[in-house]
């Protein structure tokens, strides 16, 4: 099914859906406009238009799965980041366990595209929802779906909507990071009384622990292990208990995108428990990596012989105004870049095909459709120049642009990731 589903979005038209696209590409498939292999600069793009580099995007995902190996971690990407079923393709080819999501949504696109393992890093508490769950446990039984729970009432209503079901839904509690922090339990005390509902529960089946480190109060080295360690003595205090009877395997899971070689380290001191131990590392930002937020909290800055992710966003943008020899003006907005945890970062000028450093150039503000560029003397910058643009938090790039260009460092497009949000 996967292959199906995917060869299938290679038959959709271009059309008024896809932004940044060649106009005279329009009643194409996606397929025959990837096989012109077109040229990002040279090939009729009309700006704003965003590209992913191929050779990043491959390097970003062999690092991560040599990762993942080296520290003997199974791996569930967070899907949220792309919503992008050819990425979700090519983690589950490069080693990965499943896809972890947050909402029913992303799910039914997973299953859509024949992904067999899901972990969704979220409560899950609609009725309505539950009931599709259990119908695709029903129908097939290669799929595994695991959800947090963080409640007693939640139980509660979880087992009320899954009445019925053949198969039971397997979940795990959730250990808050702190107080203060998102969701999940806040005490482990309060964690027994969850997993105690749990196995009253008809529906439900406890397979393990999980949460996220991300939201660790004041995060530093020390707390972020600090709390790890709560996550993993609280699996070990449940299978003590017989908490796990029920299960073949005992899943404890943690793991954004800033604090994964804290992860690893203390997943390594996990202790030998009464059934094997599914370490799930959640890390999904790494597969486009970005130029702010994430650049400058990636764990490879702090363990630097594990290598380096690249950043794989580049957004284009044309220069429209130039009105002072202080300011000028690029025709992406709101609408086209991230925004909200660091400003887009002008990187390079094009200009009749050569390209050259953004000298004396820094995004200010934006507003819907205008990127606000300051220029100093040194600035070199004429009205129809290509402003290159380097982005932000990735979680929200991928959800401004349904269908993204991926470019070889010549600008050859070799093909279109197709995003669903």
């Amino acid at each position: 099914m996967a292959v199906e589903a995917l060869a299938r979005l290679a038959e959709e038209r271009v059309d008024h859906r896809f932004k940044g696209l060649p106009p005279d590409a329009a009643g194409l498939t996606v397929g025959e406009l990837a096989a012109e292999r077109r040229n990002l600069f040279t090939g009729g793009f009309a700006t704003p238009v965003l590209a992913l580099s191929a050779e990043r995007l491959e390097h970003n995902l062999r690092l991560m799965e040599t990762y993942a190996a080296r520290h003997g971690l199974a791996f569930a990407p967070h899907g949220k980041t792309s919503m992008a079923p050819q990425l979700f393709q090519r983690q589950i080819e490069h080693g990965a366990w499943g896809i972890t999501l947050a909402v029913p949504h992303q799910v039914w696109v997973a299953r859509e595209f024949g992904i067999e393992r899901v972990f969704l890093a979220n409560e899950l508490v609609d009725a309505a929802a539950l009931r599709r769950v259990a119908a695709d446990l029903a129908a097939d039984p290669s799929f595994r779906f695991v959800c947090y729970v963080d409640s007693v009432r939640g139980v509660e209503l979880m087992d009320a909507a899954l009445e019925g079901a053949t198969r039971p839904v397997d979940v795990v509690v959730e250990l808050a990071a702190g107080e203060g922090a998102r969701t999940g339990v806040r005490t482990e005390a309060e964690c027994a009384a969850v997993a105690d509902a749990v196995a009253a529960a008809r529906g439900l089946r406890l397979v393990g622990v999980a949460g996220y480190e991300g939201e660790v109060p004041q995060a530093t080295p020390e707390r972020v292990h600090a709390w790890l360690r709560r996550l993993v003595a609280l699996a070990a205090d449940f299978d003590k208990a017989g908490r796990f009877d029920g299960t073949d395997e005992i899943v404890v899971s943690a793991g954004g995108s800033a604090w994964f070689d804290a992860v690893a380290d203390v997943f390594a001191e996990i202790p030998g428990l009464s059934r094997p131990v599914l370490k799930l590392l959640r890390s999904g930002a790494y597969v486009s990596h970005d130029d702010g937020h994430y650049r400058k909290l990636t764990p490879f800055n702090r363990v630097p012989e594990e290598g380096a992710l690249e950043p794989a966003f580049r957004l284009w943008a044309q220069v429209v105004s130039r009105p002072t020899p202080e300011q000028a003006f690029v025709n992406a907005g709101k609408r086209d870049a991230a925004y909200d945890l660091d400003l887009p970062f002008a990187q390079v000028v094009r200009r009749d095909g050569a390209e050259r450093a953004a000298a004396g150039i820094e995004v200010t503000a934006l507003s819907d459709q205008h990127a606000w560029l300051r220029t100093g003397p040194e600035a070199d910058l004429e009205v129809g120049d290509w402003v290159g643009l380097g982005l932000s938090h990735p979680c929200t790039s991928f959800d401004k642009w349904p269908l993204i260009p991926v470019a070889q460092a010549d600008g050859t497009v070799v093909d279109y990731i197709r995003t669903f949000f």
